[in-house]
């Protein structure tokens, strides 16, 4: 098997903190590469995502992700204002997350977004699947599993039609 052309290694990759560790960024990468950091913060974890999160490395990105929301208490905290592309694949890994989250009784916020990426989400009808929760409300997750859950989006993307209940 030959190695990667962009040389970034999954942030799962045998020997590496578990998603959940406090500041461990994944490894070095070409700016393109997108890359995650995680942060434990109270019962959720902080996610940030740099660069692009195209196939590639939504493909490496993906098991770090549901790796950080399985070792959540309540859920993950996306910061997405340093993502300069997404493409199909890397919105099908944000929104894999949602029904993954739901059926824990956790929620995915979506803290910050780039212009193209907040863009991408509202083209597409999915924005409000991300919204920051209200901190107003004090709903207990099976609650609002129940209500998000009766919440569907489909989007078309390209050739793909993703489907998020």
């Amino acid at each position: 098997m030959h190695a990667p052309a962009h040389g970034g290694q999954p942030s799962t990759a045998p020997g590496t903190p578990s998603p959940a560790s406090r500041d461990n960024a994944s490894p070095v990468a070409p700016p393109s590469l997108a890359m995650a950091a995680y942060e434990r913060r109270g019962s959720r974890i902080r996610v940030t995502v740099r660069g692009e999160l195209d196939l590639d490395s939504a493909h490496a990105l993906r098991p770090g992700l549901f790796q950080a929301l399985a070792d959540s208490a309540t859920g993950l905290d996306l910061h997405l204002a340093d993502l300069d592309f997404c493409d199909c694949a890397g919105l099908a890994v944000l929104l894999e997350l949602r029904p993954r989250a739901l059926s824990q009784g956790k929620t995915i916020a979506l803290h910050t977004a780039s212009p193209a990426v907040d863009r991408l989400l509202f083209l597409l009808g999915v924005h409000d699947l991300f919204l920051r929760p209200d901190p107003r409300f004090d709903a207990s997750p099976p609650a609002l599993a129940a209500a998000a859950s009766a919440a569907s989006a489909i989007a078309t993307c390209g050739q793909r039609r993703l489907v998020v209940r």
